[in-house]
């Protein structure tokens, strides 16, 4: 079947915007320069579309490009997940939630190379190789980081709230608790 190339670009932002945005949210802390990263990730992609060789390696792909543009993007520092000081104020969301939002917000406070391969195998579901090739790393580097990447959302998480990202190190002799390691264990959809 003929498809135009309007057709084939709006396939690929159908397919892919949630994924990259998901992504590009947790690497940045902000929904609007995710927004913003997204964008240039198609554009960029959509300039560059003739090197994808292989249209089933298309998100892996689009990842790439979106981490260069989410790296570019980002500030050095903490960030913080509410986009207005307004939020910060609201009450908090039901109990249920309070969890996974905890998980959230200690993606933030840990390394953007730890951020990443957490988001893309627990958030995005993306096997192992696959994001080995997304990364441009080995497969055996991808499962080093997961595991380094682990440690470290585990110590932020068992941190008293009021640590910040450098006295993380601080935190890592006292070992989680089981409630705490439990939210970590929660994110892997089944």
């Amino acid at each position: 079947m003929f498809q135009t190339a309007e057709s084939r670009y709006n396939q690929w932002v159908t397919d892919h915007y949630r994924f990259l945005l998901r992504s590009a949210w947790a690497m940045t802390g902000s929904r609007a320069v995710a927004e913003d990263v997204v964008q240039d990730c198609f554009t960029s992609a959509w300039k560059h579309r003739s090197q994808l060789r292989q249209p089933e390696l298309a998100r892996p792909w689009l990842f790439q490009i979106m981490r260069r543009n989410a790296l570019r993007h980002m500030v050095p520092g903490p960030i913080s997940l509410d986009d207005s000081e307004e939020a910060a104020n609201k009450p908090a969301p039901a109990s249920g939630i309070d969890d996974r939002l905890d998980v959230v917000k200690a993606l933030t406070r840990i390394a953007p190379i730890h951020r990443e391969v957490l988001v893309l195998y627990y958030f995005d579901d993306m096997p192992t190789a696959r994001m080995a090739e997304a990364l441009e790393v080995a497969p055996g580097t991808v499962l080093s980081r997961l595991a380094r990447a682990r440690e470290a959302l585990r110590a932020v998480m068992t941190a008293p709230h009021a640590a910040t990202a450098g006295s993380a190190d601080a935190t890592r002799s006292s070992g989680p608790s089981e409630k705490d390691a439990g939210n970590v264990t929660l994110l892997r959809k089944s």
